[in-house]
């Protein structure tokens, strides 16, 4: 069966990650640039957790994962080698009925964290189900080539056009030409060569033209 793609809003969310070994730190950090409220549970922790401990970035607790640890967690990640603690982590989450994704372990997760390209409010996703960590790292390697930093810039910028639009443009018709005419080929074509200036008069000229 194939998997319902979605992307969570954890903001002030309270996540947990087990372990405190690299890949740990890895997926403390991406949680953290999501917006999430961290408590790492290990016995030992890397430089990087403990500096963000030190400096109140992240909660820690040290010790052996227990089943309480869960109290009020919204999600939970497993980055340890230990297949019993994994093996009772997914458990406990599955009868509380929580996220959980245990690491290299596809099988005891249901959730699974894709390889994510984010430039500024586009975030684009590649996700192998768990099967290839490897190859869904490769094909965002060739991603982050082909959208550049620029498709950031190019979101923020039609961002309050198309809210305006939305607002202000009553006429459905005219309404859907300017929101088409600011993100056509030509507009895409030179925002993929990086020709903001460009990208910017096509913009503004869609905008202009269809509210005259």
């Amino acid at each position: 069966m194939g998997h319902y793609l979605i992307s969570l809003d954890l903001s002030d969310k309270l996540c947990l990650v087990i372990g405190g070994g690299q890949v740990a730190e890895r997926k403390v950090y991406s949680l953290i640039e999501s917006g999430a409220l961290v408590r790492v549970v290990g016995p030992e922790l890397t430089p990087g957790l403990k500096d963000m401990v030190e400096s109140g970035r992240i909660l820690y607790r040290q010790g052996q994962y227990l089943p309480a640890d869960l109290n009020n967690i919204f999600l939970v990640i497993s980055a340890t080698d230990n297949k019993e603690v994994n093996r009772q982590v997914a458990e406990d989450c599955a009868s509380r009925n929580l996220l959980v994704n245990i690491v290299d372990t596809p099988e005891k997760c249901n959730f699974f964290v894709p390889a994510v390209v984010k430039r500024g409010g586009l975030s684009i996703a590649v996700s192998t189900s768990g099967r290839s960590p490897l190859l869904a790292r490769k094909i965002r390697e060739e991603l982050e080539t082909t959208y550049g930093l620029q498709y950031g810039e190019f979101l923020d910028l039609i961002a309050d056009i198309r809210r305006d639009v939305i607002n202000n443009v009553s006429d459905k018709n005219k309404k859907k030409e300017i929101l088409e005419n600011m993100v056509c080929d030509e507009v895409l074509d030179f925002l993929k060569s990086g020709r903001m200036d460009m990208v910017k008069e096509r913009i503004l000229s869609a905008y202009r033209s269809g509210r005259t």
